[in-house]
């Protein structure tokens, strides 16, 4: 008897995107359960991989323009859009992304977020009314100055010299609001709870992965710190507070503060974007998957939270991972939440293995699972 099976898996970092991961899936399940009807949705929580993935699953095309990056050089840039419906989607890494500069070669005080303002515009350009937006892997430090001056804010100092770098934001006075919006309402993407300012903020936890070093951080705080205060005097609204203002180097308090967005968990965004609900309600069997399920899986990671969407619905669910690392949580997740969990690493490959091949790893992972499935285990 034919059953439906949904193939949910979020990316192998460093080895596979959920894209990759959700055919190496679907090929070993087919293998052993041909009869099986399989339906596949790659997941993403607004990390690397949020475009490609939120648009395959909505059906967008992609859309490209000459933009810049964190730099300020020239490149290519896309964004997805139905612009029927009106509805776009940006990974603003595509822009601001650090995996798109040499490394070593720019100094966060040099870079900031105009390209993706830019991405904005273009998409309400070509008639996108609403835009998802993933920004994660951001090489940016500004707090979205970039991006507001892309938009039409104007930044002063007292002297009523435009301010055109963020590090002079130190100095800023006054903030003048664009004369009019020509970008979509934004909805953010992102499980970063950090604020923009403090121990907790984005210069002193993101920054020196950036090339941020500790004795700059006070010149970096006080630029954005100045940012935050005058943006909460003229706007009404202290964003700097806000969960999620400092992901991707304050780009998420620039998004919020001079783009209107609403910052939600990356899982929940992907989850009512793509009715997920109603796919696992449709569903027979889930199997989710991700490069690693540990004692975090049941605190928010996508897998656990694809997991107790199915245990709410009377589903069972199968988890697969490069590798399990449960520790002392091994008995209670992996009875609550999965029927039954299983991994590359040791029983197929040792780890250098599984890395250097993960996609046919995965694929003989799923054959095994789906045969002990078939067989009623």
């Amino acid at each position: 008897m034919s059953r439906r099976i949904l193939i949910v898996p979020d990316k192998f970092k460093g080895s596979l995107s959920a894209d990759e991961a959700a055919g190496a899936i679907a090929r070993g399940w087919a293998a052993a359960c041909p009869d099986d009807s399989l339906v596949l949705l790659p997941m993403s929580d607004g990390g690397d991989g949020f475009g490609p993935v939120m648009a395959k699953a909505l059906g967008l095309r992609e859309c490209l323009i000459e933009g810049i990056d964190a730099a300020g050089q020239a490149r290519q840039v896309g964004f997805w859009l139905d612009a029927e419906s009106g509805q776009a989607v940006v990974e603003t890494a595509r822009s601001n992304g650090l995996t798109l500069l040499p490394r070593g070669r720019f100094h966060p005080f040099e870079m900031d977020t105009r390209g993706v303002g830019a991405l904005l515009l273009a998409a309400g350009q070509a008639g996108a009314t609403r835009c998802l937006a993933g920004i994660g892997g951001s090489a940016t430090n500004d707090g979205g100055f970039g991006l507001a001056r892309s938009l039409g804010w104007e930044f002063r100092d007292e002297a009523g010299r435009a301010i055109d770098q963020w590090i002079g934001l130190d100095g800023l006075a006054t903030i003048e609001p664009p004369a009019s919006r020509a970008w979509p309402s934004v909805t953010v993407a992102s499980d970063v709870q950090n604020r923009l300012l403090g121990v907790d903020g984005a210069t002193r936890v993101y920054g020196p992965q950036k090339g941020i070093r500790p004795e700059e951080f006070a010149k970096a705080e006080g630029c954005l710190g100045r940012l935050a205060k005058v943006a909460a005097e003229s706007l009404g609204t202290d964003f700097s507070v806000t969960p999620g203002a400092g992901a991707a180097g304050g780009l998420g308090f620039g998004l919020m503060a001079f783009a209107g967005a609403s910052i939600q968990p990356g899982f929940e965004v992907f989850a009512d974007a793509t009715g997920l609900e109603a796919t696992v309600a449709e569903t027979d069997f889930v199997v989710t998957a991700e490069g690693g399920i540990d004692a975090q899986t049941r605190m928010g990671k996508g897998t656990g939270q694809v997991a107790m969407l199915c245990r709410r619905l009377g589903k069972p669910c199968i988890g697969l991972a490069g590798q399990l690392a449960l520790g002392s949580a091994a008995v209670d997740p992996g009875e609550q939440l999965f029927r039954r969990l299983a991994a590359i690493v040791p029983d197929l490959a040792s780890e250098p293995e599984a890395l250097a091949n993960a996609a046919t790893h995965l694929e003989r992972l799923a054959k095994r699972e789906g045969l002990r499935t078939k067989s009623g285990i």
